[in-house]
């Protein structure tokens, strides 16, 4: 496969590939990415429309088993000194039906199918109607023994959490980050991002919504972006996310004097994002 050479001219400063990110990351240049950005949709949670989409396998398991291969990738592409910072969210091996709020609620851009399978409790891991399955650290783990250095776990505090009419336990109100390595030399400033007391930077952040999602279901934080983007590049290194969504680790990214690249698999959501920039 013909590998995408990077134009780092300053009026390129953000390439958008429309397209499955399993197939498009091998054709970028290998060892020309600082850091990786981003947030995979999380399992049985959303329809994004697309037939090869994440996070509407069978299974957890070959969600897991999916994003290793992705990742797998995504290391080539980094840099020796690089990193990734991902972003996953949970979910219940069976979230007791539909409903109008919480992790499986019935919103515009969930189908049936997946409402259908989310009231069944899949047959791997041992899980139990009810269970937390624990799915960040299944991926965490599975990279680990994939090749990746896991340095930190990110707790992400939401200032504003998605209201759950649960009454066996309490609201979900955090997510997680971890910060993976690819080799143990790896660059993280740590003066770039500090705590408002000039002490070092905690290991949980305290994050509200932006004001727009711009369309798409579950963008993240500009700032959540910022911090990992400033912890773990320089100006003028090349900033990668394989999900890209509606741009927010493009956009950010060139705010702060980087190059990005964005892979999306839903053209819409791609159009969205050149439109945030251009």
């Amino acid at each position: 496969m013909a590998q995408l050479k990077l134009n780092l001219g300053q009026q390129s400063k953000l390439t958008i590939l429309t397209g499955d990110c399993a197939q498009l990351l091998p054709s970028i240049e290998k060892e020309s990415i600082q850091c990786c950005v981003t947030s995979p949709p999380y399992w049985g949670l959303r329809d994004y429309d697309h037939p090869n989409q994440i996070g509407a396998e069978p299974s957890p398991e070959q969600y897991v088993q999916n994003l290793v291969e992705v990742f797998r990738h995504v290391r080539q592409t980094l840099r020796p000194e690089g990193t990734l910072w991902l972003n996953v969210g949970d979910g219940y091996a069976r979230n007791g039906g539909t409903g109008k709020r919480g992790p499986n609620a019935i919103v515009g851009n969930t189908k049936k199918l997946i409402q259908k399978r989310n009231c069944k409790v899949p047959e791997v891991w041992g899980l139990k109607d009810r269970d937390l399955m624990g799915l960040p650290w299944r991926v965490a783990f599975a990279l680990q023994a994939d090749g990746w250095i896991l340095r930190s776990k990110i707790t992400w505090i939401k200032k504003t959490a998605m209201p759950e009419s649960v009454k066996n336990r309490p609201t979900n109100a955090t997510e997680e980050i971890f910060l993976f390595a690819k080799s143990p030399a790896y660059y993280y400033d740590s003066k770039a991002v500090r705590q408002e007391t000039g002490a070092n930077l905690r290991n949980y952040w305290i994050l509200g919504p932006d004001p727009s999602n711009h369309g798409h279901p579950a963008a993240f934080p500009r700032e959540l972006a910022r911090r990992c983007i400033l912890l773990g590049s320089r100006v003028g290194d090349v900033v990668l996310d394989p999900f890209g969504g509606s741009g927010t680790t493009g956009i950010v990214a060139n705010d702060l004097d980087r190059h990005a690249v964005l892979i999306e698999l839903n053209e819409s959501y791609a159009d969205c994002a050149r439109d945030r920039v251009f």
